[in-house]
């Protein structure tokens, strides 16, 4: 039953109360039919039909929206924030996403006059400071990577993969030798096989060695001359640094193939060591995971990509260059593969990782990157009792934990202590990733919690194992305290098509 106004509902006590409207209330259930938020000025063109000029492909019956006032959507939205987790908001420790505190003068920076409301069609001469800040920001990640060309067009991270491994491809068809597979390891994110297979090659798998890393003799196994590239993460999935990497690129390269390091967890090493320097030749930087924007919900993202010398010519164009005169221009490389996105990508993601490069500089990059790994390695050490580690070796900015015996033990699996962590106030790591660990918890904490936001994580973590112990179907029925109890995530995938309507009709 919906709650209106007039709704009267008894309380604990007896006491009947009138119901909170902004309480268990759907948007369509609020306002009335003569309200509205805004109203459009008064036609000064002709009309135009989009039925016609769009050939009758638009729809017949009006879309079924709201009827409310400003002040109501403005409440609804802000009755939603606050049952959300977010950074701002409490702990969340999302393993290989890199959910940190963001600074807020970065957010302040992209919304200054000459970064904000600016148009893509302006004459080149009226944006010069948003191409000084490219320009700037494209010379800042070359550094950071280690290579020497940058794109700032791709628009997130899977965007940049594929952004990499068509200049790959464009790199060897141009020599002659288009090739048809790229090997990517057992513990790789899902997006880099999904990138591979839209490039046209085959998806060959490496397995892992027993610290971890790639096994090496797998890996020289697997190479031909008809490989294209390795896509390698490093640090990888399960949070640690491949002590081969020097060895695994060299052989790469031994058969005229490329390597192309996914950067999701730059966090980990960036001002310590470089991937260009490690011998790849390609990478894709998540400014929505290291630099300063805010990341999950869809968006927004950049993916910008570096390479190495012999990948430029075939980066996508146009990218910001500076001239003989040193004026800035958009110019497209000989060879370019083309547009990836409109424009020039995420104008504001760039102007936000562009301020937390400047505010906090080299050294502060660098510390950045060892606070990381502290206090992963710091929360391993206070958790790895009581929940087995997959790899017993220092970890980066992450570890991933097994709760493969407390399932056994108790039948709680890692799906429900990860529900159980929402009653503590606390978002849940990633879980069930990288499949091959049993029944994965990944932690990041990042370098942006205290210690005892680390502390309080690690004692909960522990409280939990022992409520699997002595009452399991505690935790399979969390959470208790959220304002939603446990969905059917199962049922909400395969039935993706189910919509809700107003009128109470499936959609």
């Amino acid at each position: 039953m919906s709650t209106t106004p007039e709704t009267v509902a008894q309380t604990a006590t007896g006491v009947p109360s009138l119901g909170e409207p902004l309480t268990g209330t759907l948007i369509f259930e609020r306002g009335a039919a003569e309200s509205r938020c805004v109203e459009a000025p008064a036609l000064d063109v002709p009309a135009v039909s989009l039925q016609e000029v769009l050939g009758g492909r638009t729809r017949v019956v009006p879309p079924a929206l709201p009827h409310v006032t400003e002040v109501d959507l403005a409440r609804h939205y802000e009755h939603l924030a606050s049952a959300n987790f977010g950074v701002d908001s409490g702990f969340y420790p999302l393993g290989s996403c890199t959910m940190k505190y963001n600074p807020k003068i970065d957010e302040q920076t992209c919304r200054l006059p000459g970064f904000a409301r600016i148009h893509p069609y302006q004459p080149e001469e009226t944006v010069q400071g948003a191409f000084e800040l490219m320009w700037g920001l494209q010379e800042s990640l070359a550094e950071v990577a280690g290579l020497p060309a940058v794109t700032l067009q791709p628009a997130a991270g899977a965007h940049g993969e594929l952004t990499g491994l068509l200049a790959i491809r464009g790199y060897h068809t141009a020599n002659g030798d288009p090739r048809t597979r790229v090997l990517v390891p057992d513990s790789a994110h899902g997006t880099n096989p999904a990138t591979v297979a839209m490039c046209g090659y085959e998806v060959v798998q490496v397995p892992s060695d027993e610290r971890g890393g790639v096994d090496i003799e797998a890996l020289k196994a697997l190479l031909d001359t008809d490989v294209a590239a390795l896509m390698l993460t490093n640090p990888n999935t399960v949070g640690l640094f491949d002590e081969n990497i020097l060895e695994i690129t060299s052989a790469v390269h031994s058969v005229g193939a490329l390597a192309y390091c996914d950067g999701a967890n730059l966090n980990a090493i960036m001002g310590k060591s470089r991937p260009g320097d490690m011998g790849f030749d390609a990478l894709h930087i998540n400014l929505h995971k290291t630099f300063a924007t805010p990341h999950g919900g869809g968006g927004p993202g950049a993916g910008p990509v570096a390479v190495s010398a012999g990948l430029a010519p075939y980066l996508p164009g146009p990218v910001v260059g500076r001239g003989a005169d040193g004026v800035l221009r958009l110019v497209t490389p000989e060879r370019s593969i083309g547009r990836v996105r409109s424009y020039l990508g995420n104008f504001g993601v760039l102007v936000r990782a562009y301020t937390y490069i400047r505010a906090v500089g080299g050294d502060g990059l660098r510390e950045v990157s060892e606070q990381a790994v502290l206090s992963a390695n710091y929360l391993k050490a206070l958790l790895e009792d009581a929940w087995p580690v997959a790899y017993d070796r220092t970890c980066m900015h992450e570890f991933v934990m097994s709760g493969g015996a407390l399932r056994k033990a108790t039948g709680v699996r890692t799906l429900d202590v990860a529900k159980r962590l929402l009653d503590y106030g606390i978002h849940p790591p990633t879980v069930y990733f990288p499949l091959i660990v049993d029944e994965a918890l990944m932690v990041e904490p990042t370098e942006t919690e205290g210690k005892a936001t680390l502390d309080r994580f690690a004692a909960v973590l522990r409280h939990i194992a022992q409520e699997a112990t002595e009452d399991p179907d505690l935790l399979h029925g969390a959470p208790y305290t959220t304002p939603v109890r446990r969905l059917d995530e199962a049922a909400a995938v395969k039935n993706a098509d189910v919509a809700w309507r107003p009128d109470g009709a499936e959609a």
